[in-house]
């Protein structure tokens, strides 16, 4: 690909170069946790010489790949890059060093790394080495394409994002349970669209036996080995015949079970026969532990994590402060009050302790509507 922007201000020479490397980082969300996603151009006389991005698994890193692709034109570039590079040896070498090596002459950051390990480092070396540091071109784009990533640094605990699809009036099934389907076709794909930029959806139990998903994106040319399938399963009431029993080898299932009550031995034998994971928590009235298991899933590496649930996990999760943004979708009709409600009881009993959110974009897709919600702190 040939980009010449000759003749436009160094400063949008910038800002549109830092905009295709977001567009390449933003390939890779879902898909090369527990790392960042990255993007990487290089650029000689304003030409895009060549382009990188991280690949699945984390590794290679978006600089290391477009250096390689570049070669000995690299000499006298300059790399724009999403994320402060790396001056640590972890799986693989720095890229600092690596962008120093191969003669870079100039380096445009958009955020720093969060990662104490790098964090300001990366940046120092590639000073101290002689090469021009621009930092801070287009921050909040980064900061917010690698949301997953910086929770991670900053809460200790992925990213986590809270999937509704309701009637008018909140309702995501009939009194009967009937709901397939409350949304229509375009939604549904879009539905796929998210679970393909997150590390891993999240059921609980009622959701795995009333409506037997899959859970899986599917979209065409999508791998999902490494889109792990999680349910909170407290009294191990999911069957074996279950489709994400069945599926378990084409697609990580991990489920958390009470790690106080005595459950089923043999079942449990059989899901670990079929590739499942399966890891004890701790329990309560209100459940399984949702702090426990976010930190046992941000230990496992995974930092983006969507939540397509009935109305009982929503409002745990609410109440426990851990939904980052919402994706709301509404279909043109009512069901009514006997209908399930998509959030259950948040025991509010003034205004001022509700929930407050900013509505980051509101979209057409078909009949239905999508909003896009992120909370007010």
């Amino acid at each position: 690909m040939t980009i010449n922007l000759s003749e436009k201000t160094m400063v949008n020479r910038d800002l549109e170069f830092m905009k295709v490397a977001l567009s390449l980082a933003n390939r890779g969300i879902g898909n090369t946790w527990p790392n960042p996603s990255v993007g990487c151009v290089i650029v000689k006389n304003n030409i895009i010489i060549s382009r990188g991005w991280t690949q699945p698994g984390g590794r290679p890193h978006a600089e290391v790949e477009a250096l390689m692709r570049a070669g000995s034109a690299s000499n006298g570039a300059t790399a724009y890059v999403t994320l402060e590079p790396c001056d640590h040896f972890g799986e693989t070498p720095p890229c600092s060093k690596a962008l120093v090596k191969a003669g870079i002459k100039r380096v445009v950051i958009s955020v720093r790394d969060r990662d104490k390990r790098v964090s300001g480092s990366g940046i120092k070396f590639l000073k101290n080495s002689g090469i021009e540091v621009i930092e801070n071109i287009l921050t909040n784009e980064s900061e917010f394409l690698n949301n997953g990533f910086f929770s991670k640094i900053v809460k200790s605990r992925p990213h986590i994002t809270l999937k509704l699809a309701t009637s008018l009036d909140g309702k995501i099934a009939t009194k009967t349970g009937e709901s397939k389907w409350i949304t229509g076709k375009i939604s549904r794909r879009y539905g796929h669209f998210l679970r393909m930029k997150h590390d891993a959806v999240l059921i609980g139990s009622g959701t795995a036996l009333i409506d037997n998903p899959l859970l899986t994106c599917r979209i065409t040319g999508i791998n999902n080995i490494r889109r792990t399938r999680i349910i909170l399963d407290g009294q191990l009431r999911i069957g074996l015949d279950s489709q994400l029993v069945q599926t378990a080898m084409e697609a990580p299932v991990m489920i958390f079970i009470n790690d106080t009550k005595k459950l089923n031995i043999k079942k449990i034998d059989k899901l670990l026969e079929k590739g499942i994971s399966i890891i004890k928590s701790p329990y309560s009235s209100d459940g399984i532990n949702l702090e426990y298991v976010m930190t046992k899933l941000i230990k496992k590496g995974i930092t983006r994590v969507l939540i397509e649930s009935g109305g009982n996990l929503a409002s745990s999760c609410l109440k426990a402060n851990l939904i980052d943004e919402i994706f709301w979708f509404r279909a043109p009709f009512i069901i009514g009050n006997d209908g399930k409600p998509a959030i259950r009881n948040l025991g509010l009993d003034s205004l001022d302790k509700i929930y407050r959110y900013d509505k980051k974009f509101s979209t057409s897709l078909g009949d239905d509507v999508l909003d896009h919600l992120l909370p007010i702190s």
